[in-house]
C-alpha cells in the first residue's frame, strides 16, 4: 500500500486481500496506514502458503527503501492502484 507514486510504503500479509484492502482504503486497516494515507493498492503477491508469505513479509521489511521502489517498478511502473483488478 501507499499513498502516492514513490510515497510511503507498507508491507502487510493477508489471506483475504479484498476485505483488507478495503479496510486499509477506509481507514481501519492498520493505524500506520491511516496515519499516513495509505489507500493505493500497487503490488501483490500470491504464495502457496502463509508461511512463506509471512518469511517474503518479514525479508521484504529489512529491505532497503530502494529495493521496495525496484519491485513495484518492475511489475507497475506507474504504480497504478490494482484495487480494481483483485475485486
Amino acid at each position: 500500500m501507499t499513498n502516492k507514486s514513490r510515497g510511503v510504503l507498507y508491507i502487510g500479509v493477508t489471506s483475504q486481500i479484498e476485505a483488507r484492502t478495503f479496510q486499509h482504503r477506509n481507514g481501519t486497516g492498520s493505524a500506520f496506514c491511516k496515519k499516513y494515507g495509505l489507500d493505493k493498492l500497487v503490488l501483490v503477491e500470491t504464495f502457496p502458503t502463509i508461511e512463506e508469505a509471512i518469511a517474503r513479509e518479514k525479508a521484504m521489511k529489512a529491505w532497503k527503501r530502494q529495493w521496495k521502489i525496484e519491485l513495484v517498478e518492475a511489475s507497475n511502473p506507474s504504480w497504478e492502484d490494482l484495487t480494481a483488478h483483485i475485486l
